[in-house]
């Protein structure tokens, strides 16, 4: 009997320790064996574009540089200026009035620890810019920071930057869709190809 009990424990315990080895289960990504598909890429990306092109993006993405401001996309006041590192010039910094939260109240100056502009080096203009020419830049590691696709699905889903355009403070529109079905775009255009929109499209 005792024999029997202790057979019994040891394949207990044996059960225990092969579950707790048992390899979890690998996760499918569904956008990993998408077919190319240059129409489905490029509409992927007119989704993505609207959103670039909405205030919140395309205030600190300005073709000059000073950066914009409000819904009419107005320049900022005060005669803020880019300077090298995106952050202001001598001592009009961004973070003299942009903290690391958005200030309380309507319309108050929007916050995050790293508020700025792209650098002088790597401006990355959002305005102006057609849904070609936008979607050629972003691919390009020469004119993106230096990010591959890859890094470009990253950043546009986990940069806490680009995720403040979700969360504005009290006055200010949101961009035409949630953050999450946005990097579903994003994602969706890069995985079906990567294919810039024609230049006729707008």
């Amino acid at each position: 009997m005792k024999k029997l009990i202790v057979i019994s424990v040891i394949a207990l315990i044996a059960g225990v320790i092969t579950l707790s080895f048992r390899p979890e289960p690998v996760k499918r990504d569904k956008y990993a064996t998408l077919p190319k598909d240059s129409v489905g890429s490029a509409k992927a990306f007119m989704s993505v574009y609207r959103v670039l092109m909405s205030p919140r993006c395309m205030n600190c993405h300005p073709s000059g540089d000073a950066p914009l401001q409000g819904d009419d996309n107005h320049i900022h006041t005060m005669n803020v200026k880019r300077g090298v590192d995106g952050k202001g010039m001598y001592s009009v910094r961004c973070s003299n009035c942009h903290q690391a939260e958005n200030t309380k109240g309507l319309h108050m100056p929007p916050g995050n620890p790293k508020w700025g502009l792209p650098p002088a080096n790597m401006r990355m203009v959002f305005q102006g810019r057609t849904p070609r020419q936008l979607a050629l830049q972003l691919l390009d590691p020469k004119q993106n920071g230096g990010r591959t696709k890859a890094m470009l699905i990253d950043h546009m889903a986990n940069d806490d930057l680009v995720g403040w355009g979700w969360h504005p403070g009290d006055g200010r529109t949101l961009p035409p869709m949630s953050r999450s079905a946005f990097v579903a775009q994003v994602r969706l255009w890069i995985a079906k190809g990567a294919y810039a929109p024609s230049a006729k499209a707008k």
